[in-house]
């Protein structure tokens, strides 16, 4: 018997919601790709429109942030006019993207004159969680409606006024083209005992997506009755071979690193063959020393560094730290078996990179390395929905099952079996 939510009003209302939630699932499995796409167009105009409203309300979830967050946290909560700009983009791509709902997987006919095929259909109610990053929240829900499912966000207090905006913004919209119930819900009530019931009841969420820090996702993993995309830190390496271009190598360590530390493909270890250690580390510490990045190293980087400002030595516990700010860990190995043994040990199986001329080097690298994303001569920072064409992502899953990297459209359905018969029983 599935426990009850509680007694409260308030969770008695989000029940109900769920429950309309269910059925707006059916009324949404019965649009065809072009209401779908047409409906997300007209969202993004309207994103394009209330650009300022948007502004307006991310500054004031900006200066009630606490004085002591890092600029990297600082940096996940900002949208400014270039990030709107993307969001926008991000519907419309998704808006042209080929609809995975109804694809043919497979079909045949068998002995017997039943025709079977294995089509895609989608999850059904998506709950997810995430913390901070208000742009998200368009990327998630364009990809659930394209997909067929019906989603409710809960997002982080720190982005409340930001975030209840945006959820207008879609409610408004989808208010035009479905009569009884819509296909999505913003929570604005931040109380945490609504989420561990919610976890508690897969008669009214299908899918839970937590989307944020460790401590979230173990929650998540230890109270959830239904599936879990699970979306994990991103504890991510650059292995810089010894035949590497040292030029090259720099701009991806620093790109990956740099430009903008606070996401989960974001590197924080490089990891260098000790016959191009003195020329890349040197090199890669003047091209980042304006950013004023902090080196946590082992004693060979250290003796390459000597007394320079902001390094130090490593703690053990740092090879298994995602920093998500300017902080980067830097080890010198003997060979590639050393690096892939590293990463295999540190690594939180999101992306990893080697920087090499040989190709062989690279393939045993992406063969041997178990990460959802494995790069050769490219920063980490490419895995991204909309980097892949995705049009954007309900997050960076690590799992194995049900799905791996980025969450795009396709990801967001899963087969089922139409069947086709005139009268056929089993003997």
């Amino acid at each position: 018997m599935e426990p009850k939510l509680g007694a409260f009003i308030d969770l008695k209302k989000i029940e109900k919601t769920f429950l309309h939630l269910r059925e707006a699932a059916r009324e949404l499995r019965q649009l065809v790709s072009k209401e779908k796409n047409y409906i997300l167009n007209e969202i993004a105009k309207k994103v394009a429109s209330s650009s300022n409203e948007i502004q307006n309300a991310n500054q004031k979830d900006l200066k009630a942030l606490v004085k002591d967050a890092t600029p990297a946290f600082r940096d996940r909560l900002v949208l400014n006019q270039k990030r709107i700009d993307s969001m926008v983009e991000s519907l419309r791509q998704v808006s042209e993207l080929k609809d995975p709902v109804n694809e043919v997987i497979e079909e045949r006919t068998l002995q017997n004159g039943l025709r079977v095929k294995r089509v895609r259909s989608p999850l059904g109610v998506i709950f997810m969680i995430f913390e901070s990053r208000p742009n998200v929240i368009l990327e998630a829900f364009s990809l659930a409606y394209k997909s067929g499912n019906v989603i409710a966000l809960r997002g982080g207090r720190e982005s409340a006024h930001t975030s209840k905006v945006i959820y207008k913004i879609i409610s408004d919209s989808l208010k035009q083209y479905h009569s009884k119930f819509l296909p999505f819900f913003g929570f604005n009530d931040y109380d945490r005992k609504i989420i561990k019931a919610l976890l508690k009841r897969s008669d009214l969420v299908d899918i839970v997506v937590p989307r944020g820090g460790e401590r979230l996702i173990e929650m998540v993993q230890k109270t959830a009755a239904m599936p879990v995309i699970k979306n994990d830190r991103g504890l991510c390496h650059t292995y810089v071979a010894d035949d590497a271009d040292v030029e090259m190598a720099v701009e991806i360590v620093n790109n990956a690193k740099t430009q903008r530390p606070g996401v989960c493909n974001a590197l924080e270890t490089v990891l260098v063959h000790k016959s191009v250690a003195d020329s890349f580390i040197k090199k890669l510490y003047t091209r980042t020393r304006d950013t004023n990045l902090i080196w946590h190293t082992d004693k060979a980087t250290l003796k390459i560094l000597k007394a320079s400002d902001n390094v130090i030595a490593a703690k053990e516990k740092d090879w298994d730290t995602e920093y998500l700010d300017l902080v980067i860990n830097c080890k010198v190995v003997k060979n590639l078996e050393e690096a892939i043994s590293h990463i295999e040990k540190h690594g939180s199986k999101h992306s990893e990179t080697i920087v090499t001329s040989s190709e062989e080097k690279a393939r045993k690298f992406q063969n041997e390395i178990d990460a959802a994303a494995v790069y050769w001569n490219a920063s980490t920072r490419f895995t991204d929905g909309f980097e892949f064409g995705l049009g954007g992502e309900l997050g960076i899953s690590t799992q194995k099952l049900h799905v791996r990297g980025p969450v795009g459209l396709r990801e967001l359905t899963t087969p089922r079996w139409i069947i086709d018969g005139n009268g056929q029983i089993r003997k």
